[in-house]
């Protein structure tokens, strides 16, 4: 049972009852979402509570819902999937929390166990595995995918200071060198020189393609 409440029931008609999770789903491809809604459902002892598409909505609708379990994407607008898993375990200390993603870039990976998050999986991993991970972090362990495990254990961290990362991850937003100094408080020429450096560090073509090489490596996640 969830630490913070008793186990819900589900009526089975002349076979009684059964106990059921509680799911909360927070993925931002509507078509994803929907698919995974519809393979836990199918399920007697799972019952999706609440779909959110951003991170922003994450922390609301599991007050409201109080799911035993979070399934979140890692990367989803407005509040990625690892900073909304610390944030959920401070507001619902009791709801168990499996992450999704397509990633295997080691510092996502040593993030989330840094977090200690309960499960952490890719997304194309055979849809029955993940129904036996929901119901093996529901019974207290913790479930990882191998090559995730291999990944963290492999890798390399971020060659990016944290100011770096930051001034990137606002040109990924979108905002431009002026926009950035002034939400940093920094000048327009440190903003430069800030992005040289990342370009420098990432061996890119320029800026746009330095998005791209730090987002598929994981180091755009917020920390």
């Amino acid at each position: 049972m969830c630490e913070t409440r008793p186990c819900a029931w589900r009526d089975q008609g002349d076979h009684g009852g059964v106990c059921v999770i509680r799911v909360l789903l927070a993925e931002d491809v509507q078509m994803v979402r929907e698919a995974l809604a519809s393979l836990l459902e199918l399920e007697d002892d799972v019952q999706v509570v609440g779909e959110v598409g951003n991170g922003e909505d994450l922390l609301a609708v599991a007050e409201k819902t109080q799911p035993d379990i979070a399934i979140l994407d890692v990367n989803m607008p407005g509040l990625d999937g690892l900073t909304g898993a610390e944030r959920l375990r401070e507001q619902l200390s009791g709801c168990r929390i499996l992450v999704l993603t397509v990633l295997d870039a080691p510092n996502v990976v040593r993030r989330a166990q840094d977090i200690r998050v309960d499960g952490y999986m890719v997304k194309n991993a055979p849809a029955e595995q993940l129904v036996h991970a929901v119901r093996r972090v529901m019974a207290g362990e913790r479930v990882i995918t191998p090559e995730l495990a291999l990944a963290a254990w492999e890798g390399e961290p971020s060659p990016l200071t944290a100011r770096e990362a930051d001034v990137l991850r606002l040109v990924a937003a979108g905002a431009e060198s002026a926009e950035i100094a002034e939400l940093l408080h920094l000048s327009p020429g440190t903003v430069r020189n800030y992005l040289t450096a990342v370009v420098a560090k990432l061996d890119a073509r320029n800026r746009t393609d330095a998005v791209r090489i730090a987002r598929d490596a994981g180091w755009l996640l917020s920390s």
